[in-house]
């Protein structure tokens, strides 16, 4: 069963008090994700991307969550599981998300999933824009005659990490699969290092 949206949230929920209270006595000069959630506020919310809920399957995270830690990704130039770590283990990764210091996060296939969805419903420029609705409001943006979003190399970036991530899962699921069939002949090919 998927988690759907709720459509009687309208926006995304507070920073829950105790990551507030940790987030703040960690970074007592302030921390760039703290200062973004503080000044611009949720530049999403569930209904920006209710199309991109999967229509069956496991629960996953609301999508306005996996389009900040996707944005958060490619800023740091984090994997999938690099991110996802970074989602269960950085007190400001949870501070910006508004999770709790004792969310466990999700697991790096929900970002591939989530990627999928985005480029498939066409939405990659939907989250750019919502960006920049988000810097108009504050006034970080200013008006200067024609303003576009050329998305091009953030769907590039985000196509490229769904092949990099494509390609090592494939490569870890043959070793498994080979470390079960042969075992004797893998063994003879992996690096002294690499045996344990």
């Amino acid at each position: 069963m998927s988690l759907h949206a709720q459509p009687s949230v309208p926006s995304i929920p507070p920073i829950p008090e105790e990551t507030a209270r940790v987030a703040h006595a960690a970074f007592p000069r302030g921390n760039p994700y703290l200062t973004l959630r503080d000044d611009l506020g949720p530049a999403f919310v569930d209904k920006d991307f209710d199309d991109l809920y999967p229509k069956r399957g496991r629960p996953t995270y609301p999508p306005w969550r996996l389009a900040l830690v996707t944005l958060l990704q490619f800023r740091e130039g984090l994997s999938d599981r690099q991110a996802a770590e970074a989602v269960r283990a950085r007190i400001d990764w949870k501070y910006l998300l508004g999770l709790d210091l004792t969310d466990a996060g999700f697991d790096h296939s929900v970002l591939t999933e989530f990627r999928g969805r985005l480029l498939a419903g066409g939405a990659e420029e939907r989250l750019l824009e919502r960006v920049l609705d988000a810097g108009r409001t504050q006034g970080l943006l200013k008006a200067r005659g024609r303003q576009r979003t050329d998305s091009t190399h953030v769907l590039a970036a985000v196509r490229e990490l769904n092949r990099l991530e494509l390609l090592g899962e494939t490569l870890r699921a043959a070793l498994n699969a080979l470390a079960v069939m042969a075992p004797a002949w893998l063994r003879g090919l992996a690096l002294p290092a690499a045996r344990m």
